[in-house]
C-alpha cells in the first residue's frame, strides 16, 4: 500500500469515527434526565393502616399530581408512620433527614417537634400544628423564616366555642372533663377560654389528662362517668386519636355527651365534632411542597391559619343518649350523620 492510500485510509476510519460519535453524543445526552426525581419526606403522627391518615395522605399526592408531580416519573415518597410513640417519631426523623429529601411533611406538633430536633436546613411543611409561633417554630405567621412553614389547625379561641356547642346540644351538661395530653404544652392555651365560658354556663371544669395507655384513659372517663350530667371535650392529639374507638365507646357506655376536634369522630360514632377538614389542610400543604420544589423558600412562606370550620353532629349517637336537637340546631350543621 503507498503511502498516499494509506494516509486516505486513515481520514476515512478518522470521519467515520466522528460520525458515530456524533450520533452517540446526543443518544448519550438523550439518555440522562432532563428534570431530576424529587424527594419528599413524611413524618406522621398517626398509625399508618388509620383510616384518616389514609385519607390526607391520598389527597396530598392527587393535589401533588394535579401540579404535575408524577409519582415514578419526577417525585417520589418517603413516609414513616408512629403513631404517638415520641421514642419513634425521633427515630423516624433521624432516618428521613439521613435522605436528604428535598422537602418533608408532617403532621402533629410530635411530628414537627421530632423534626424540629433533628435538621434546621432541610424545609418543611407541617399542618394540624396550633401554635408554632408559640412553640418557636417560626418566627411569625407572615414571615416564618428559617425552614419550617404550614397550616395551623386551631385558634386558641376555639375552646369556648366547643363549650357553647357542647352545652347546646346537652343543656345539662354541668361537668366537663377535659381530655387532654399533658406531654405537649398547647392543651393549657385552651383552658383559659374554656374556663371563662364555663363560668357563664355554671359549669364545673376539670382536666383530665392522659398518656398513650388505653388503661388509663379508661380509669379516666370511667370516674368522670360515675356522676351525672358530665360531658366531655376531647382536645385534638395523636393520642386522643389513635385511641379514639375507645373514647367514643367510653361516652357512649357511660352515656357523656362529648365533642371532638375533628370530623372522623363523628363520623365514627362521637356525638359531635368542630373542627379542621385534615383532608382538606393536606391539599394545602401539597401546594406549598409544590412551590418549595419550584424554588420558593420555606421562610417566605406565610403560615396560614385555617378560615372555615366544620360542625358534624351524629344524631344516631344524639338519639341513643336521649338527646333531643332541635331544627335550628341542626341548621347550624355543616353535615348530619344518621
Amino acid at each position: 500500500m503507498s503511502r498516499a492510500s494509506g494516509e486516505a485510509m486513515r481520514r476515512r476510519e478518522f470521519i467515520q469515527f466522528l460520525g458515530g460519535a456524533a450520533v452517540a453524543w446526543p443518544l448519550a445526552a438523550r439518555a440522562q434526565p432532563s428534570n431530576p426525581v424529587r424527594l419528599v419526606g413524611g413524618l406522621f403522627g398517626l398509625a399508618e393502616n388509620d383510616s384518616e391518615v389514609q385519607a390526607r395522605v391520598a389527597a396530598f399526592r392527587h393535589q401533588l399530581a394535579d401540579l404535575g408531580w408524577v409519582e415514578g416519573n419526577n417525585i417520589r415518597f418517603e413516609f414513616r408512620f408512629f403513631g404517638s410513640d415520641s421514642i419513634a417519631a425521633r427515630t423516624f426523623a433521624a432516618d428521613l433527614v439521613r435522605l436528604a429529601p428535598d422537602v418533608i411533611w408532617t403532621q402533629t406538633v410530635l411530628a414537627l417537634d421530632a423534626i424540629w430536633q433533628t435538621t434546621r436546613t432541610i424545609p418543611v411543611v407541617f399542618i394540624n400544628v396550633a401554635d408554632p409561633v408559640g412553640s418557636g417554630y417560626v418566627a411569625s405567621l407572615s414571615r416564618p423564616g428559617g425552614n419550617f412553614t404550614g397550616f395551623t389547625n386551631f385558634e386558641y379561641t376555639i375552646g369556648s366555642r366547643w363549650l357553647q356547642i357542647l352545652k347546646d346540644i346537652a343543656p345539662a351538661v354541668t361537668r366537663v372533663a377535659i381530655v387532654y395530653s399533658p406531654e405537649t404544652q398547647a392543651y393549657a392555651a385552651f383552658l383559659p377560654e374554656i374556663e371563662r365560658v364555663a363560668r357563664s354556663f355554671g359549669v364545673r371544669v376539670t382536666e383530665a389528662g392522659v398518656y398513650d395507655d388505653a388503661a388509663e384513659i379508661e380509669r379516666v372517663i370511667t370516674e368522670h362517668g360515675r356522676e351525672p350530667d358530665g360531658g366531655l371535650i376531647v382536645l385534638p392529639h395523636s393520642i386522643t386519636t389513635k385511641y379514639r374507638k375507645l373514647i367514643i365507646d367510653l361516652t357512649s357506655k357511660h352515656r357523656l355527651p362529648a365533642i371532638y376536634p375533628y370530623r372522623y369522630f363523628a363520623a365514627e360514632g362521637g356525638l359531635i365534632s368542630y373542627g379542621v377538614d385534615g383532608v382538606h389542610l393536606s391539599r394545602q400543604a401539597a401546594s406549598y411542597v409544590d412551590l418549595i420544589l419550584k424554588g420558593s423558600k420555606p421562610g417566605d412562606l406565610p403560615v396560614q391559619q385555617p378560615t372555615k370550620f366544620e360542625l358534624v353532629v351524629n344524631l344516631k349517637t344524639a338519639k341513643a343518649l336521649g338527646l333531643s336537637i332541635s331544627d335550628a340546631f341542626l341548621l347550624r350543621t355543616d353535615e348530619v350523620i344518621e
